[in-house]
């Protein structure tokens, strides 16, 4: 079974970097110069946060992350 992890990104363009931050996930705010760079970072924090904030619906066998970006 798969949880998907919605995060929103917004780019900041006084300090030129994409900020993304999620509702499904407490703690999770991140930046990064571009969408590729902002990618791979979620994707090594959120399974980290999963664990931290003992997060039930990431105890599946697969994470779905949800870009969408403004």
């Amino acid at each position: 079974m798969n949880t998907v992890i919605r995060v929103s990104a917004f780019w900041d363009s006084e300090a030129e970097v994409w900020v993304a931050s999620s509702d499904d996930l407490p703690g999770l705010i991140t930046e990064a110069s571009t969408i590729e760079l902002l990618t791979e970072k979620l994707k090594l924090m959120i399974p980290e946060l999963c664990e931290l904030n003992q997060v039930e619906a990431c105890q599946k066998d697969y994470i779905d992350l949800e870009l969408t970006t403004h």
